[in-house]
Order: structure tokens, then sequence, then C-alpha cells
């Protein structure tokens, strides 16, 4: 499936995308009791903002992207890091990930806000062989989207993309309540032991930042041909709501295997 995330895209999402703090990492390792023995698949792994900081706190990280261009991006930001590898990939391919790694091999697969493109029933059951008894999947959704949040300067950003993108701005990409219940609920339908943790922070942000947040969400066939003008005018429309913060709620389901 080609999501359009390659080429400029790509690069914006590298640039722009929320990386995860320090207390995410730390969820993941006590959910699973990682160290430094395990590998970690992360699947969906996009520009690497999971993998990269994960491989300082296990033995490897292995990440699956099926977009090759996010792959170079995401080996750009693991600059020298040694134990960190880029394989191009989706969910459908995690036999051939068991084939390679071995049955029973991995520590964690770790789904960074992106099983809303993917199979979970599938996918969950399928991983219950490729993951150690005590490892398990660990679904991490980022916090909501920029133009669902309930400050000033996110519903006058909705109201930009509707005018200017035609887009609704109701995809939550999983972030809301909903969609949580129902990953929880597929984690549990396939034998895993699920736990939830959240970790919360406000962060500031610039107009940049937040067209820039914009634009590495679109596919690349849906970028605005004057980049420089859709730019200027979505920070137009924001600028009467600075300063500019959001309110981060990253959300781990942790589905543990028995």
């Amino acid at each position: 499936m080609d999501l359009g995330f390659r080429g400029e895209v790509a690069a914006l999402y590298r640039r722009y995308r929320r990386g995860y703090p320090p207390p995410v990492l730390d969820a993941l390792v006590a959910a699973f009791t990682l160290t430094r023995d395990d590998v970690v698949v992360d699947l969906g792994c996009g520009t690497g903002q999971l993998a990269v900081p994960l491989a300082g706190r296990v033995r490897g990280v292995v990440g699956v992207d099926p977009e090759p261009d996010m792959l170079a991006e995401a080996r750009t930001a693991a600059g020298d890091l040694p134990n960190a590898t880029w394989v191009v990939g989706s969910d459908a391919d995690v036999p051939a990930l068991r084939a390679v790694l071995g049955t029973g091999s991995v520590g964690a697969v770790t789904i960074g806000q992106a099983l809303h493109w993917m199979d979970r029933e599938r996918l969950f059951a399928e991983l219950r062989t490729l993951v150690r008894p005590g490892g398990g999947v660990a679904v991490v959704t980022n916090g909501t989207p920029l133009w669902q949040q309930g400050s000033g300067w996110s519903r006058a950003l909705g109201a930009f993309l509707r005018d200017h993108l035609g887009l609704g701005g109701d995809r939550a990409c999983g972030t809301d309540e909903e969609s949580q219940r129902q990953y929880a609920a597929t984690l549990s339908a396939a034998g895993y032991d699920v736990t939830a943790t959240t970790v919360e922070y406000t962060a500031p942000l610039t107009a940049d930042a937040i067209a820039g947040g914009v634009l590495s969400a679109l596919p690349v066939d849906r970028l605005p041909a004057d980049r420089a003008a859709f730019t200027a005018a979505l920070e137009n429309a924001v600028a009467p709501h600075a300063p500019f913060a959001e309110d981060v709620r990253v959300a781990v389901l942790a589905g543990r295997r028995g």
C-alpha cells in the first residue's frame, strides 16, 4: 500500500514529527523487562522517532517500514548507531521476520503511531510467536493531532485546513479513546496481558513547527504546489493565538506474552 510518505514528506516527517520523551522508553523497558540482551522490532518505524532512542536501551533495534525514503531518513537520524538496522517491509512481513530472527527471539515489537494502517487482528496473533515469553507488543500513540487539540491555535488550524485543503480534520490516527479501547481489546483477545501507561507533558511550538507538522501528515501528491505561500497563510491563520504550546499525551498499550 502506497501511503505517499516519500520524497519531501519523509524529510518533513523526520524534521517535524514529535519524538518520545525518556519516560516513554522507561515504560517500554519496564513493561517487557527489556535488557541489553534483547532485540526490539519497531514496526512502521517511519524516520526512527522511537527506534533510534530505543537502540540505546537494548542490544539491537530492527526498524521496519514500507517506504524506503522513510528508512533513508531514519538512517540519517541514527547517525553512527551500531545496533540499528533498517528493513523495507510491513505488518504483512512478520512471517519473514520470524524466519530470519527466529521464533521467540524478540523482546518486544513496538508500533508507534502506525497501527491504524495495519491489520491488527492478524498482526497481534502472528507476533505471539516472534516475541519471547515475558516480551510482547506495545502500541504507542504519540499525542492528539495538531488540528484536534482544544487550544485557540488548534481550532484556527482546523478551520484553515478545511478551507484550504478540504480536510475535515476528523482523523485521530488511533489517539482517540475508542481506538485505544479497540486496540486493548484486540490485544487481549489475542492472548496478551494488557497494561496501559500514559506520559503527559507540555511542549512549546513555533508557527513553523505547526506548518511542518501539517505538511508531514500529507501524502506527497497532496502537498500544496506553492509550499512557501501555503506555509505563510497557515502561519497567518494561527498567529493571533500565539504563543503556541501543546499538551501531549503519549499512550502506551503493552500486551505482554505469558
